[in-house]
């Protein structure tokens, strides 16, 4: 069996207990030359922490005399290079700092923090030491003092932050509509802003060495530039662009190991490879697109440890623990444009563009994330709910969602908008799961004529269309348990508008359908008819309108392509429903299954 390192992030404890580890040690000798003070941003549960236990333990100089255990068979212990086990490690993980309460209290909770790890540092190198750092109760003072001390010494320190910007972030997202207290974290002789020039002078005096800081977006960077502007973002940089992630080779090698401790056949491997594909794969933090896309790691772990322990796929597809991504889209979300980003994003028929991505942004830009969808974007993108997919023929980025664990978030935050109210959400839930089971509209489409439709402003009316509709439904019908839930998906060069498939794992419950939608949108002023007149008619009269016959017809085409590939794919015809759905307005919507 794989021992999983779920949640664990001890590279030391992997190692020795003999827990799955992905080798990334090849990266080290690049780094050395890549600068000596660093700077990589990824999103959360990427394996930042992992990378940087990593870091620890190799340039360790206690490590010294367990460098062959550690790092026997990886390839930095093939080829070391001079500088391992050289350094003094002094380790900081900016997210245990508390981001309650008012800046004194902040600031007493990063000062317990530096502290700490400070009177580690002393108790673990005092034989490298000639005398003992004076902690004082201003932590600066006590990290200038354990950078004196180690200078004298005759030794260096390798500094590691991990999750730098977690706490000021965290700041910013409570209280999203006053930021002074981010300010007074960040401007003039702000806390963190003073932190970082003693981190840059002792560096520029030979007493810091090396210097590597992760964390998941630049907004925080770039307001201490003044105090900290001497490190390299190798964030972008393709040579990195794997160090954190799974690689496709690097998942094929499990699942096969995986199958073959459950007994499973082989032919099971492609759906198996497909399912992880759709849910988790799709990140790339480089411009080349020749650079493979990435899996995310802590969802594979996820995935495959419960299927080995289970020999079948988990029932929740997203874990808990990126439920906190959804926090930042719902304070993306709640910026003036950020509603309209959402519904863009979801949209896959028209592409995002940025000519490029927003890197050195501070709490002066905030009044631009307001209103400047670049800079939403661009958060988008570092917190990893947004990804680089192409480049246009300008070079433009070309933005979009990873995978279907993200499109859940994304969707989530409309449904929360759209019904606020639990019982609501509970309501359309039960309707949804009947609509599984069944594949009959009406009960749903009389929610959505008497209910939903009004949760849209005049500004959603005035611009309805087709993808209004399809988002309607998408926000209703999403559901990643039972279903790999797509839009706009490809059946040989066509597009289906709203695909659910059963996913491979839930096939065996046989009262669930497929289900393929395709949606026309007729105008009022197309019909000829007001508002008052479309909701008079019995929907058997409505469907005999000409332009909705033809809507239909037109969307009945489609659905018979659309079926042809999917009945011959699953093999399952009797279980597929396909369904052309035309919204007359925000007022009726009527329908025909094929």
């Amino acid at each position: 069996m794989i021992r999983f390192p779920y949640g664990i992030s001890n590279f030391q404890r992997i190692r020795e207990a003999g827990f799955l580890y992905l080798d990334r040690t090849r990266h080290i000798a690049t780094l050395e030359e890549a600068g000596e003070q660093l700077v990589f941003l990824r999103p959360r549960r990427f394996g930042k922490s992992l990378w940087l236990s990593t870091l620890a333990n190799y340039y360790d100089i206690k490590t010294a005399d367990q460098f062959d255990v550690l790092f026997g068979g990886l390839e930095a212990g093939r080829t070391p290079t001079p500088e391992r086990n050289s350094y003094l490690i002094l380790r900081w993980d900016f997210s245990k700092v508390s981001a309650q309460g008012k800046i004194e209290q902040i600031k007493s909770s990063l000062f317990k923090h530096l502290n700490e790890t400070i009177k580690a540092f002393n108790r673990d190198y005092a034989n490298f030491l000639q005398s003992s750092v004076d902690i004082d109760e201003d932590a600066l003072a006590s990290f200038q003092s354990a950078c004196n001390i180690v200078g004298s010494s005759g030794q260096r320190i390798y500094l590691l932050i991990d999750e730098y910007d977690n706490f000021a972030n965290e700041v910013l997202v409570r209280d999203p509509h006053n930021s002074r207290r981010y300010q007074d974290l960040l401007e003039g002789e702000g806390i963190l802003k003073s932190l970082f020039k003693i981190i840059k002078g002792s560096a520029a005096e030979g007493k810091i060495g090396r210097v590597f800081i992760t964390g998941v977006s630049p907004l925080v960077l770039a307001d201490m530039t003044s105090g900290y502007n001497v490190a390299t973002d190798i964030s972008q940089q393709a040579r990195f662009n794997s160090l954190c992630g799974i690689t496709q080779a690097e998942l094929d090698g499990l699942v096969t190991n995986v199958l073959q401790h459950c007994g499973h056949e082989e032919n099971q491997r492609e759906g198996l490879l497909q399912t992880l594909k759709q849910f988790y794969n799709g990140y790339r933090f480089c411009e080349q697109m020749e650079k493979p896309l990435l899996y995310n790691p802590i969802l594979c772990f996820h995935f495959l440890r419960h299927y080995q322990d289970e020999c079948t796929a988990p029932r929740q597809m997203l874990d808990g623990n990126l439920m906190m991504d959804a926090a930042r889209i719902r304070y993306l979300a709640g910026q003036p444009s950020g509603k309209g980003v959402v519904e863009r994003i979801l949209d896959e028929e028209n592409t995002i563009t940025l000519d490029v991505l927003e890197s050195r942004f501070g709490v002066e830009k905030l009044a631009d994330l307001q209103q400047d969808e670049r800079y939403l974007l661009s958060l988008l993108y570092y917190f990893g709910v947004l990804t680089i997919v192409d480049t246009d023929m300008l070079g433009k980025l070309t933005l979009g969602i990873p995978n279907l664990v993200t499109r859940a978030l994304y969707v989530e935050e409309l449904r929360q908008r759209i019904l606020p109210a639990p019982k609501d959400r509970i309501a359309v839930a039960n309707m949804a799961e009947a609509f599984y089971q069944s594949a009959e509209l009406q009960p749903l489409a009389d929610y959505l004529e008497q209910s939903y439709f009004s949760a849209f402003n005049n500004r959603d009316y005035a611009w309805s269309n087709e993808l209004t509709i399809k988002t309607a439904f998408l926000t209703l019908l999403f559901n990643d348990i039972y279903y790999v839930v797509d839009s706009e998906t490809a059946l040989q060069r066509r597009y289906a508008d709203l695909v659910l498939m059963i996913r491979p794992s839930m096939r065996r419950y046989p009262t669930l359908k497929d289900i393929v939608l395709e949606f026309k949108y007729l105008s009022l002023k197309t019909l000829g008819l007001s508002g008052e007149q479309v909701r008079g008619q019995s929907r058997e009269s409505l469907t005999q309108l000409p332009a909705v016959k033809a809507a239909l017809h037109e969307a009945l085409q489609q659905l018979q392509h659309y079926r042809d590939v999917l009945a011959e794919k699953y093999r399952e015809p009797e279980r597929l429903h396909c369904l052309a759905v035309v919204a007359l307005g925000f007022d009726r919507v009527v329908w025909q299954g094929l």
